[in-house]
């Protein structure tokens, strides 16, 4: 009998979802005061294939990090509550820096009223902490795909 991979073409062999159809990741920024989330996300992003190319503690920090990695950065991921520039002023200051910009916030739950306004803002998604490792994948590769 044949195997599915005697057949050309037909590999069980997951693609990472952190790949682009060429096959180079996609670059990612965390920005979030809370190591333990900044970590979390990291490894989602990575175990995924991801190129996180860094991370920041606080708005201004990711402000100041994307201005130095544009245009390599695909994809911001932005905590909301954060010490000396929160997450809305960070995302804010980075579309004024580049209207083009992907970021998706992270929001504890109960903050609904705060997403809405970044998502009016120009924020193309966001992510309920805690975080789920399938739903923070599912959110941030239907939005690099589109």
């Amino acid at each position: 009998m044949i195997a599915k991979s005697d057949l050309p073409g037909s590999s069980d062999e997951k693609v990472p979802e952190g790949l682009r159809p060429d096959g180079s990741p996609y670059r990612v920024l965390v920005v979030d005061d809370s190591m333990f989330i900044a970590k979390q996300l990291s490894q989602i992003f990575t175990s995924e294939g991801f190129e996180v190319l860094g991370t920041a503690a606080d708005g201004a920090q990711g402000l100041d990090r994307y201005k130095e990695m544009h245009p390599r950065v695909d994809l911001v991921t932005m905590d909301i509550t954060m010490p000396v520039m929160d997450g809305v002023t960070a995302l804010e200051k980075i579309l004024e820096f580049d209207k083009n910009a992907v970021v998706i916030m992270v929001s504890a739950l109960g903050k609904e009223d705060v997403v809405k306004k970044c998502l009016l803002t120009g924020a193309k998604s966001y992510i309920v902490k805690p975080l789920d490792r399938r739903k923070v994948l599912e959110r941030v590769i239907s939005i690099l795909k589109r």
